[in-house]
C-alpha cells in the first residue's frame, strides 16, 4: 500500500490546450516554411548586376530627365566642364 501512495497521479491536459499547443507549432513551422521559400525565390531569380558604367549611365540619365543640363550636374559634383576640356587637350 505504500507503493499506491507514492505513485504520482497523471494530470492530463484538456484537449483544447494540446491543441493549441500543436496549431501554435504549426503555425511556426508554416513561418519557417515561408522564409524557406523567400530564400528559393531568391536564388532563383536573383537582382541583376550592374557594372558601375551602367549605374553612372543610369544616374545621369535620370539627372537628365529631371531636367538637369550637363553643367548642373557638373556643379552638383563640384567639377568644372571646362577645366577638363583644357586638361585633355
Amino acid at each position: 500500500m505504500a507503493e499506491a501512495e507514492t505513485k504520482r497521479k497523471l494530470n492530463r491536459r484538456p484537449a483544447e490546450e494540446r491543441i493549441a499547443e500543436i496549431d501554435k507549432k504549426i503555425a511556426g513551422h508554416k513561418e519557417a516554411i515561408k522564409k524557406l521559400e523567400a530564400k528559393k525565390h531568391t536564388i532563383l531569380n536573383p537582382k541583376p548586376r550592374a557594372s558601375k558604367a551602367a549605374g553612372l549611365k543610369a544616374l545621369i540619365s535620370k539627372a537628365k530627365e529631371a531636367g538637369m543640363t550637363n553643367e548642373e550636374i557638373a556643379e552638383k559634383l563640384g567639377i568644372s566642364l571646362n577645366d577638363d576640356a583644357n586638361t585633355e587637350e
